[in-house]
Protein backbone atom coordinates (compact mmCIF):
# COMPACT_ATOMS: atom_id res chain seq x y z
CA UNK A 1 0.00 0.00 0.00
CA UNK A 2 1.26 3.53 -1.50
CA UNK A 3 1.13 6.60 1.04
CA UNK A 4 -1.49 8.12 -1.43
CA UNK A 5 -3.96 5.40 -0.29
CA UNK A 6 -7.17 6.67 1.01
CA UNK A 7 -7.62 6.35 4.49
CA UNK A 8 -10.99 6.20 6.31
CA UNK A 9 -12.46 9.25 7.53
CA UNK A 10 -12.00 8.05 11.03
CA UNK A 11 -8.61 7.32 11.07
CA UNK A 12 -8.34 11.41 10.82
CA UNK A 13 -10.78 11.93 13.57
CA UNK A 14 -8.97 9.74 16.13
CA UNK A 15 -5.93 10.93 14.49
CA UNK A 16 -6.61 14.55 15.49
CA UNK A 17 -8.70 13.40 18.99
CA UNK A 18 -5.35 11.94 19.62
CA UNK A 19 -3.64 15.08 19.51
CA UNK A 20 -6.24 17.22 21.65
CA UNK A 21 -5.92 14.82 24.31
CA UNK A 22 -2.34 15.04 24.17
CA UNK A 23 -2.20 18.16 23.84
CA UNK A 24 -4.10 18.38 27.28
CA UNK A 25 -1.74 16.39 29.19
CA UNK A 26 0.61 18.39 28.23
CA UNK A 27 -1.02 21.72 29.28
CA UNK A 28 -1.34 19.65 32.32
CA UNK A 29 2.50 18.60 32.84
CA UNK A 30 3.25 22.54 32.03
CA UNK A 31 0.38 23.92 34.47
CA UNK A 32 1.91 21.36 37.01
CA UNK A 33 5.77 21.78 36.53
CA UNK A 34 5.22 25.74 36.76
CA UNK A 35 2.65 25.83 39.78
CA UNK A 36 -0.29 27.56 37.42
CA UNK A 37 -2.83 25.90 39.37
CA UNK A 38 -3.93 26.16 43.31
CA UNK A 39 -3.72 22.96 44.49
CA UNK A 40 -5.46 21.39 47.95
CA UNK A 41 -2.41 20.78 50.76
CA UNK A 42 -2.78 16.88 50.21
CA UNK A 43 -1.69 17.91 46.30
CA UNK A 44 1.27 20.05 47.63
CA UNK A 45 2.31 17.50 49.85
CA UNK A 46 2.34 14.94 47.23
CA UNK A 47 3.87 17.25 44.56
CA UNK A 48 6.94 17.96 47.10
CA UNK A 49 7.32 14.44 47.85
CA UNK A 50 7.33 13.17 44.42
CA UNK A 51 11.03 12.09 43.49
CA UNK A 52 12.59 13.33 39.64
CA UNK A 53 11.73 9.72 38.14
CA UNK A 54 8.08 10.59 38.72
CA UNK A 55 8.37 13.65 37.13
CA UNK A 56 10.34 12.10 34.18
CA UNK A 57 8.10 9.70 33.62
CA UNK A 58 4.94 11.64 33.80
CA UNK A 59 6.96 13.61 31.21
CA UNK A 60 7.78 11.02 28.89
CA UNK A 61 3.71 9.54 29.03
CA UNK A 62 2.73 13.13 27.86
CA UNK A 63 5.01 14.56 25.31
CA UNK A 64 5.23 10.81 24.04
CA UNK A 65 1.52 10.68 23.45
CA UNK A 66 1.21 14.01 21.97
CA UNK A 67 4.73 13.36 19.47
CA UNK A 68 2.42 9.92 18.92
CA UNK A 69 -0.51 11.52 18.05
CA UNK A 70 1.39 14.07 15.72
CA UNK A 71 3.51 11.06 13.97
CA UNK A 72 -0.13 9.13 13.48
CA UNK A 73 -1.42 12.09 11.64
CA UNK A 74 1.81 12.07 9.33
CA UNK A 75 1.24 8.65 8.91
CA UNK A 76 4.71 7.47 10.45
CA UNK A 77 5.34 3.78 11.79
CA UNK A 78 7.66 5.55 14.72
CA UNK A 79 4.15 6.48 16.24
CA UNK A 80 3.75 3.17 17.61
CA UNK A 81 6.77 3.09 19.57
CA UNK A 82 6.25 6.50 20.71
CA UNK A 83 2.71 5.32 21.68
CA UNK A 84 4.45 2.49 23.75
CA UNK A 85 6.90 4.56 25.43
CA UNK A 86 4.04 7.17 26.08
CA UNK A 87 2.09 3.79 27.56
CA UNK A 88 5.17 2.76 29.56
CA UNK A 89 5.64 6.88 31.71
CA UNK A 90 1.42 6.82 32.14
CA UNK A 91 1.53 3.02 33.61
CA UNK A 92 4.81 4.13 35.97
CA UNK A 93 3.64 7.17 36.62
CA UNK A 94 -0.05 5.96 37.93
CA UNK A 95 1.19 2.94 39.40
CA UNK A 96 3.15 5.27 41.60
CA UNK A 97 0.08 7.51 42.06
CA UNK A 98 -1.58 4.29 43.29
CA UNK A 99 0.28 2.54 45.28
CA UNK A 100 2.92 4.85 46.80
CA UNK A 101 1.01 7.88 47.26
CA UNK A 102 -2.42 7.10 48.11
CA UNK A 103 -3.80 8.69 45.39
CA UNK A 104 -7.36 7.70 46.57
CA UNK A 105 -7.21 9.96 49.88
CA UNK A 106 -5.50 12.88 47.62
CA UNK A 107 -7.90 13.05 44.89
CA UNK A 108 -11.27 11.78 47.44
CA UNK A 109 -11.63 8.83 45.51
CA UNK A 110 -12.09 10.43 42.16
CA UNK A 111 -10.46 7.92 39.96
CA UNK A 112 -12.22 8.12 36.66
CA UNK A 113 -9.31 10.58 35.21
CA UNK A 114 -6.19 8.79 36.11
CA UNK A 115 -8.15 5.09 34.80
CA UNK A 116 -9.00 7.30 31.91
CA UNK A 117 -5.64 8.11 31.50
CA UNK A 118 -4.53 4.40 31.31
CA UNK A 119 -7.18 3.15 29.31
CA UNK A 120 -6.54 5.42 26.01
CA UNK A 121 -3.08 5.60 26.49
CA UNK A 122 -3.44 1.33 25.84
CA UNK A 123 -5.86 1.91 23.19
CA UNK A 124 -4.00 4.85 21.12
CA UNK A 125 -0.92 2.02 21.40
CA UNK A 126 -3.44 -0.79 20.27
CA UNK A 127 -4.61 1.53 17.16
CA UNK A 128 -1.22 2.36 15.80
CA UNK A 129 0.00 -1.11 15.69
CA UNK A 130 -3.43 -1.86 13.60
CA UNK A 131 -2.55 1.08 11.65
CA UNK A 132 1.08 -0.24 10.80
CA UNK A 133 -0.21 -3.60 10.40
CA UNK A 134 -2.96 -2.27 8.24
CA UNK A 135 0.06 -0.60 6.53
CA UNK A 136 -1.64 2.95 6.59
CA UNK A 137 1.70 4.14 8.53
CA UNK A 138 4.88 4.02 6.34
Amino acid sequence: MTSSTKLPAWFWVIGIIALLWNLMGVSAYIADAYNLIELSPEEEAFNANKPVWFTAAYAIGVFGGALGSIALLFRKKWAVQLFLISLIGVLITHAYSFFFQDDMAITGGLMVIPILVVIISGLLYWYSKGAREKAWLT
